[in-house]
């Protein structure tokens, strides 16, 4: 099921008030946010090296179903799955 342009938004927002990714080891200070999980956000511009991943315990992770990792670097669920 297709999500209108207003529900992408409010599950982009949605994601970032969760995001955990400044914690991680691989995080890079930069004019990110993260959210890399989500589709639309997509990978980082900034971070290139994977120190480490915090993916899976982030609560977005579960709350989405989410099954990959190094969202940052390899991009969001459904770009790791080809779709």
């Amino acid at each position: 099921m297709e999500m209108t342009p207003e529900e992408m938004e409010q599950k982009k927002q949605m994601v970032l008030s969760m995001c955990t990714c400044a914690n991680c080891p691989s995080w890079v200070d930069g004019n990110e946010k993260g959210g890399y999980c989500f589709p639309t956000i997509g990978k980082s511009k900034v971070i290139t090296e994977e120190k480490g991943c915090i993916c899976g315990g982030c609560p977005i992770y579960a709350k989405m179903g989410l099954k990959n990792m190094f969202f940052c670097t390899r991009g969001s669920e459904k770009e790791q799955l080809g779709m």
